[in-house]
Formats: structure tokens, sequence, C-alpha cells
């Protein structure tokens, strides 16, 4: 669910901040006020399209963030995460998403860098919005198929299915491999095994190239080295051999000499002739460590020019075989494993053929049989699922209105099962509907209105409410050419629906809003500079005002706060 939103300088809003509860939550104001802008911005955190036209006059960018709580059966969406590494903390995700009034935008999902269709596929599997955005899932046929298998309990057999077909499209990909032309097949065992003999000769070793770079380094500035060396030994310890008494060693000895002795008169300088002490002990360890470096420190003749000849040879397999000169030589090991696997396959061609046909074989059966199985199962819930939507639709003011399942077998091609199923089955599956009686039934997108497509969501969400992974729903245009009864029938199928999942409605009708769990009022207010939307919520007597506002225009009238209370009390919504 989503927790809280913080909006800064989108249209209208110059900022905002809301906490958000679980339940229905109607958002409400006079017409122009700015309520669908609230949703836009949730939409553009979601993925949708913006650009600068949401940035408010006068602002330098427009920013939305917000929080949501995920539960364990948002597996899909918890799986998204997992395949790119992005971790959650607290069962909790944070959206950011902006757009600069020069064009510039960014998006984030727990502080990691997404592009916008990325925050758009992640969020589908927390929020459908429906009205005027885009964001809403019931326009996307991809998606009918998943509410579809909702319904009928097949969630998890397709995805049985699916990993089975992925199991066919890679034995296929491998047979595919080995089909290659004889000469082909010989052209790439040739280039392979002169690959392997030319990687192989050089014997090389993991993390070679930077020893190689550290050591051609200091062989070629051995003079400086030796010559630096020599200076600091002769001004720690005097030289090599010790034999000057002028040093850092032998002035921190006499040094410590002294102050000792005067410490005997003093107390107060014991600390500090302990200190001369260790920095006495401290310098001449280090003079036996770099005495010791410089004895040992030797230039081999010629083994500049093997280390540069060594490093020539890397350079040559780095540009041949990684993805750049400057790549780590493991790049290089990489591709010779993976040669001498692919070398093998080629050669035992003859003998993995007769495996992988054979087992391309099994698995088309079975690809087929489970597809079959599916489409069968999908077939004999698509009559029922209709009469469940259309049931509702009746009580929801859409009483002409015809749902209908369309499940259609995939067109079979010469390629074979392969081609005739999907990664979901043999089915191509979508939602028509006929908003009035004797009308053809035509897909959603075509036919139906806002107000339309948000009751038939609705009605799918009723009849879902068990299965359904997506528990935040935002209706914008459900009260559109709808009153009287039909209205109060909407509200309580939202409020019923809000008991398994959190839903946030706009709303103009007050039959609808007075079931909400929460309410938020949106005004607009204007100075002789700037005009901005105020966003908060409401409660008590506030709320009675605004459901009396919306009843009748007339906030203060008592007959419309009377009726108001009423209403509150009688559909339990009154907060």
């Amino acid at each position: 669910m989503l927790e809280n939103i913080h909006i800064s300088d989108f249209a209208l809003i110059d900022s905002l901040s809301l906490d958000f509860e679980e339940g229905l939550t109607v958002l409400s104001g006079e017409t122009g006020a700015g309520k669908s802008i609230l949703i836009g911005a949730l939409s553009f955190l979601l993925g949708g399209r913006g650009g600068t036209e949401v940035v408010r006059a006068g602002a330098q960018e427009a920013r939305v963030s917000g929080t949501f709580c995920l539960a364990s059966r948002h597996k899909d969406a918890l799986l998204w995460l997992e395949e790119r590494g992005i971790e959650i903390e607290e069962d909790r995700v944070l959206l950011k998403r902006y757009v600069k009034s020069s064009g510039r935008s960014g998006a984030w999902i727990q502080g990691q860098p997404v592009t916008r269709a990325d925050l758009e596929e992640f969020s589908s599997y927390l929020v459908d919005i429906h009205g005027q955005h885009e964001h809403q899932s019931l326009l996307k046929v991809s998606h009918h198929r998943r509410f579809l298998d909702a319904y009928a309990g097949l969630t998890a057999q397709t995805e049985a299915f699916t990993s089975l077909y992925g199991e066919l499209v890679e034995s296929r990909r491998q047979l595919d491999e080995i089909n290659l032309s004889e000469a082909d097949r010989a052209r790439r065992i040739e280039l392979l095994s002169f690959s392997l003999e030319e990687i192989d000769s050089a014997r090389l070793k993991e993390g070679e190239d930077e020893q190689l770079e550290l050591e051609e380094r200091r062989l070629s500035q051995f003079e400086e080295i030796y010559s630096s060396l020599d200076r600091a030994l002769a001004i720690i310890s005097g030289g090599h051999d010790d034999s000057s008494g002028d040093s850092i060693v032998s002035a921190l000895k006499k040094a410590q000499g002294v102050v000792s002795h005067a410490a005997c008169a003093d107390s107060g300088l014991s600390s500090l002739s302990t200190r001369i002490e260790s920095a006495f002990y401290e310098v001449s360890d280090v003079a036996d460590e770099l005495k010791n470096y410089f004895q040992n420190l030797s230039f081999e003749p010629g083994r500049l020019e093997e280390v540069q000849e060594r490093s020539a040879l890397l350079f040559k397999l780095k540009k041949k075989y990684a993805s750049s000169v400057q790549a780590p030589i493991g790049e290089v090991i990489k591709y010779a494993e993976n040669a001498r696997a692919e070398l093998e396959n080629l050669s035992n061609s003859q003998e993995n053929k007769l495996a992988l046909e054979e087992n391309t074989a099994v698995l088309e059966q079975k690809v087929y049989a489970a597809a079959k199985s599916l489409s069968e199962k999908r077939r004999a819930a698509t009559e029922k699922m209709a009469q469940d939507v259309e049931a509702v639709l009746s009580h929801l003011g859409m009483r002409g209105a015809k749902f209908v399942v369309s499940l259609q077998e995939k067109p079979e091609t010469a390629g074979g099962v392969m081609q005739r199923c999907g990664p979901y089955g043999m089915d191509d599956i979508e939602f028509l509907i006929s908003a009035n009686t004797g009308s053809p039934a035509k897909p959603l997108a075509k036919i139906a209105s806002g107000g339309e497509i948000s009751r038939v969501m609705l009605a799918l969400k009723t009849i879902l409410a068990e299965s359904d992974t997506v528990d935040t729903l935002v209706f914008d245009e459900i009260d559109t050419g709808i009153g009287g009864e039909v209205s109060v029938a909407v509200g309580a199928h939202l409020k019923k629906l809000a008991e398994k999942c959190q839903i946030f409605c706009i709303t103009h009708v007050a039959s609808i809003a007075v079931y909400a769990d929460n309410q938020i009022k949106i005004a607009k207010s204007s100075n002789l500079t700037s005009t901005v939307t105020q966003v908060r919520a409401i409660s008590d007597e506030e709320r009675v005002e605004e459901i009396a506002r919306m009843l009748s225009g007339d906030s203060a009238g008592s007959d419309a706060l009377d009726y108001a209370r009423s209403l509150l009390d009688k559909y339990g919504g009154r907060k």
C-alpha cells in the first residue's frame, strides 16, 4: 500500500506531504480545484509520462516521491527487485522522480537510478489507476490474461508452464546452434581452435597484467628509486653502512639520553622522554627496513625488455578477446573457458544433436499438453467470469452492458508448437464490452469511457479481491454519468473492496464520499501573483461541511448539514 507521498512544484502544487491509511480514501473539492493534479502527480511517480509542462510556473523542477509497504503476496514486485539487486528495508520501498524545467529528468527505486520504463514496470505490480491517466492495466491487453488466470485460480499453473516453455526455448536454441551448416561449423571449430591455441600458449594468470604494470614501472625508474633510497638512508641513519653519527637515528638517541637525564630532576619531562624513545625505535625500525630493501635492490639486465614484451603480448590478446584493452586479463581467460566449452559442443555435435532432438520432441509434447490443459481451464472459466462481472456492472449502473472474455488459440505457423505457444500458453486473451444493449462487443479502449472503464475495473477487482496482488487502486472518473441509487451502489462496492485493498477515489458525489474511511479535501487559492492547490485530510465537522457542500453546494445551511450527518452516520464512514 501507499504510505505517503511528497510533492514539490508539480503543476499548481507548490509543496505537499501526505500520509495515507488503509481502506477507502476519497478526494473531494470544487470543480477546478485540482483534484486530478494529485492523481497526476501519483501517475508521474509511477512512471507515467510527464514533461516540462508539469513543472510549476517559476520553479526549476517538479519532484515527487512516495513510500510503499510491500507484503509477502507482492511476489512479482519482490522478484523484480531481487533480479536487479535492489534491497528493501523493513518491507518498504521508496520511489522518486523529478523533471527539470530544462527537460532533464530522473527516477530512482530505493536510491538506485532506473529508467522511466523500469519505474512503470515495477509500479504496475503495486498500483492500478483508472480514469483519464495512462497507468491502468485494464487498457493493456497483455494484462487481461493475468486477470483471467487469477479468477480461474490458474496463476501457479501458468507460472509452471512458463518455466517449461523456457526449457523448450533453450533446447531449441541449442539445437539451432548444432544445426549450423557443416561449412559454418568447420569454420567455427577452426576459429575456436586457433584462439585457444593462441591463448593457451600464453599461459595467462589472473592479475598478471597488473603485476607486470607495477614491475615495468619499477624497472623503468630503477635509478631514481636507488638514488632516493640512498639519500633517505643517509638522512635517517647516516648511510646504509651506519658509519656516520650525523643522522636522525643518532640525534634521537642522543636527545633521548639528554631528556632522560633531565627527567631525573623534573618528572614532568618523563612523558617527553618516553615519546622520544618511541620515536627513536620507530625511526630505527624504518631505517632497518629501508636498508634491507636497499640491499636487496638489484637491476637484472634484460628483465625490463622481457616485461615489456610480455605486456605487449597481453595487450594483443586483450585487443582480440576482451571487451577492451583496459579490461583485466581475466576476460581473456574467461573467453578461453567459453571457447573450450563451445568447441567441445561443436566437436560432439552429432551425439548432442540426437540427444537434443529427442529432448526437444519430448518438451514439445509436454508444452503442448500443458498449454492445452491451461486453455481448456481458461475457456471453462470465461463464461462464469463474464457473468460475475456483468452482475456487478448491473449494480453499478451498467445494466445493459455485455462483458466478453475473448479467448482465441494462437495461429499455428510453419515453425511448429513453439511458435504456436507463447510463454503463457496458446491463448490470445482480450476483454471486450458492449456498454449498451444490442451493440457489438468491442475492445475496452475503443468504446468505453473513463467512468465505464473504472466501473469495469471495480467489477473485476470485486470478483478478484482474494487473489489480486495489486492492492492500491485509484479511481478518477468512476462517478461519471451516475447518481441516485447507482452512486450508492458504487460507494458500497468501493467500501467492500477497501476491506481487501487500499482505494483512492476522486468523486463529486456525496453518496460515494460518505462511504470513505478517510477524506481529503482539495482546494485552490489565488493571489495577485500565483495560484496554488492545497490538499489536507479532513474529519469531524469539517467533513460534515464538505459532504453538505457536495450535496447542495451549501456548506453552512442547517438542512444540508443535518442531511450530511445522517448520511455519514448511516453508511458508517464518518470520521
